[in-house]
Order: structure tokens, then sequence, then C-alpha cells
């Protein structure tokens, strides 16, 4: 890896694949979504409140909102990442309802969300969840959210550490891309490490399978590794999400301790069905006898490590 990969993360090749041109997304994926049912509980998110757990100690509550969404709660601490609660990503259709309403959340101390796209940063969501607390984002990003009620916006670039809340947050690289449009290209991207304590979470953001995954590893030790699994069959061809096997495989690199799949299931990005990510998903687990070492989380159940 060269220097400049280690401290901008590997950008992906936007030039589409070979083939591209075989499959139709707009009539194969984009118009059935449009005439699906969302599916999830709407019961939870109309009307119960969730359950959020007092937390004793170094105990850490994960709420997986769909999508890259999570809710990570410690020590009174409440943090939002990639938050996004829209139905939908200007025409495309959100698919599963999100897991809990948006005004059941507890005060948010801070918000993190890992780079521009559409899908991780939703200006009408950060609107709604701004209350004057700080928000932290990957270089270059930063006037996507000025201006909607947050008090600080931090910008960061790889293996930058801030230190916010007794919580202390790394930019680590990844293979994606930034850019919320074709022309903006200079905007940041990676993932977030998390040490709460002696505790330890890395929520990977958008990525390729890469060869970093080991270097993080080793300079992040990580207890719990939230890694996306889905998106993976672009209707343009390009690699830029991991595939179930490559996010296990991404989990050993780590050697983290326990795996979170996210990522799958809420938006119809691309040909691979809706279900398929989870069930590849679960048969690599089960073929590397992992499954002791993984949690499926619920959207919108709370959950505590």
């Amino acid at each position: 890896m060269t220097t400049e990969h280690q401290h901008q993360g590997v950008s992906v090749g936007l030039k589409p694949g070979r083939g591209w041109l075989r499959r139709n997304f707009i009539t194969e994926v984009y118009l059935p979504s449009l005439f699906s049912k969302r599916r999830g509980s709407k019961r939870r998110g109309d009307s119960a409140r969730p359950s959020y757990p007092a937390l004793r100690g170094d105990e850490i509550c994960l709420t997986w909102i769909g999508h890259a969404s999570f809710l990570i709660s410690w020590r009174g601490l409440n943090l939002l990442v990639d938050p996004i609660w829209s139905l939908w990503l200007k025409v495309v259709k959100r698919m599963r309802h999100p897991g809990i309403r948006l005004d059941h959340l507890p005060a948010i101390d801070l918000v993190l969300v890992t780079h521009a796209h559409f899908d991780h940063l939703d200006r009408r969501t950060l609107r709604r969840i701004a209350a004057a607390q700080p928000i932290v984002v990957p270089y270059g990003v930063g006037n996507l959210v000025h201006g909607l009620g947050f008090d600080r916006v931090h910008e960061m670039r790889s293996w930058d550490t801030l230190s916010l809340h007794n919580v202390s947050v790394t930019l680590t690289p990844c293979h994606h891309w930034g850019a919320r449009v074709l022309h903006d290209r200079y905007r940041g991207f990676g993932g977030f490490h998390f040490k709460f304590g002696g505790r330890s979470v890395f929520h990977c953001g958008d990525s390729a399978y890469f060869g970093g995954f080991k270097e993080i590893g080793q300079r992040l030790p990580t207890e719990i590794a939230l890694l996306p699994i889905g998106a993976y069959e672009p209707p343009m061809k390009r690699e830029v999400h991991m595939n179930p096997e490559e996010a296990v495989r991404a989990f050993s690199e780590l050697g983290a301790q326990t795996l979170i799949p996210m990522h799958y299931g809420t938006f119809r990005l691309s040909y691979e069905p809706l279900d398929e990510p989870l069930e590849r998903f679960c048969a690599e687990v089960n073929r590397r006898n992992l499954a002791k070492r993984v949690r499926i989380l619920e959207e919108g159940l709370p959950t505590v490590f």
C-alpha cells in the first residue's frame, strides 16, 4: 500500500466493469422495487418506544436502525453513525422500514458519517437529529453538513484520531470513493474505529475487499466489527462493496472477536435479491465454523455486549 493510500484510503476505479450493459437494472430491479411492499415492523416503528437497557460498567448497547445506521450507547453517551430515516433516496425506494422512529431516539451526543453517498449522508435526517452536538465526517465532507444545526464539524483524514466525550474515534481507510456527485471526487471516505474504555467497535462504512483490513486490525485492536455484506452486484459492475464471503475474510484479517453484518436488506442498490446477502453470509459463517462469533441484529432491537 502506498503512502498516499495509507493516508487517504483506496479510491476505486469508477469505470464501468466489463459486460455492464448485458443486464437492464431499470427493468430487473428498479421498477419491480417500486411496486414491492416495504418490509419490516411498522408496529414497533409507529407506536412502541424501544426499551433501552440500563448499562453497567463498560457494557455497550448496539441498535441497528437498518442499512449502515447504528445507535451505539456506552456510559450514558449515545453515538449515531450514518443515520438515514428517509424512505426514498431521491428515486430509490427504501425496502425496509427503519427499525425505530427517529423521535424515539435518546438524546444524541455525537453524530458520525462515513462518506457523502446519499445512503449514508442523508441531509434531511441529519437536520432533524442536529441539536447543537458535534458531527464527525471525513475531510472534504464538512460543507455538506454545515448549517444543519451541529455546533462543531470535525473533518478527519485516514488514521486521524479524535477524542470526544471520553471516546476515541479513528478514521480508517477503506476501498471505496467519496463523491456525492460525479465532479466532487475530492471528498474523503472511510470507516470509524471507536475505543470505549477497554472496549472497541469498528464500523467499516462502505468498502470493497482490500488488503488493508489486516493493517487496521494490527493498528487498532477490534472487539466488535460491523461489516457490510450487500450491494455486491452493482449495475455498473464496479467492485465497490464486499460480498458476504469477502466480509467474513475481512473479519478474519481484522482479528476481531465478534462480527455483525450490516448494509443489506434496506435499499435495492444492486442486482442480488434482498434476502441473498444474509443467506450467503450464514452459509459462509457455518462453513468456517464461526457461528459463535457472529451476531445478527434485528432492526430496532437494542442489544447489549
